[in-house]
């Protein structure tokens, strides 16, 4: 359900940090993460989604069931009205005015606690994924983790600044090195950047 991934992306919108180019000019570290691809394949998540589509389906059912009864009472109104009194008109009109308004009194109760089932399923991998990016900003000394993903400012940047994968090892437990450049090679532009073309020798 993409309403889920919604929300735990959005959850992650913390690690958009504004002191960002302050950080740049003073020479600290810095790095970033996808949130996205992190959300996408953290562990768990698979898992936790169709726990909550299995839970909330339920809740789908039951509002689908009182949408189609009042829908047919209203269309049963329209068909028999003309041949109703006055006072069987205003009587079955305010029978449709409370079956209505218990229709969406129970849907948002509903909707709540489907709001509520979703941040118990979501905070545990959030806490995970959260844990995993500050051990690694601790271990690679990195002073700033910026999400490249949801809320960012950030429109270029350096590929080997990238530790999502990183991240995702060790959520699934394993371990990833450092992303060492080449040595003597050209290191990538940053995403959006053309480098300009050297000319050739004569």
């Amino acid at each position: 359900m993409r309403v889920f991934y919604r929300a735990a992306s959005a959850a992650l919108v913390f690690l958009v940090l504004a002191a960002g180019a302050a950080a740049a000019q003073s020479g600290q570290k810095l790095a970033y993460i996808r949130s996205s691809v992190l959300l996408e394949q953290a562990p768990g998540r698979a898992e936790a989604e169709a726990q909550f589509d299995k839970e909330t389906g339920t809740y789908r059912d039951q509002i689908k069931r009182m949408s189609d009864s009042l829908n047919t009472m209203v269309a049963d109104f329209e068909k028999a009205q003309a041949s109703l009194s006055a006072t069987a008109r205003d009587t079955r009109g305010k029978a449709i005015q409370t079956k209505e308004t218990e229709y969406q009194r129970r849907t948002r109760e509903l909707e709540q606690k489907a709001q509520q089932r979703q941040g118990e399923l979501v905070q545990p991998i959030l806490d995970r994924v959260k844990a995993a990016i500050e051990d690694l900003r601790i271990e690679g000394g990195y002073s700033f983790v910026f999400n490249a993903d949801q809320g960012s400012s950030i429109v270029a940047m350096d590929k080997n600044l990238d530790i999502t994968d990183r991240v995702l090892a060790k959520l699934r437990g394993g371990t990833a090195a450092a992303p060492r450049p080449t040595t003597g090679a050209p290191t990538a532009a940053p995403s959006g950047v053309t480098r300009p073309q050297t000319p050739p020798n004569d």
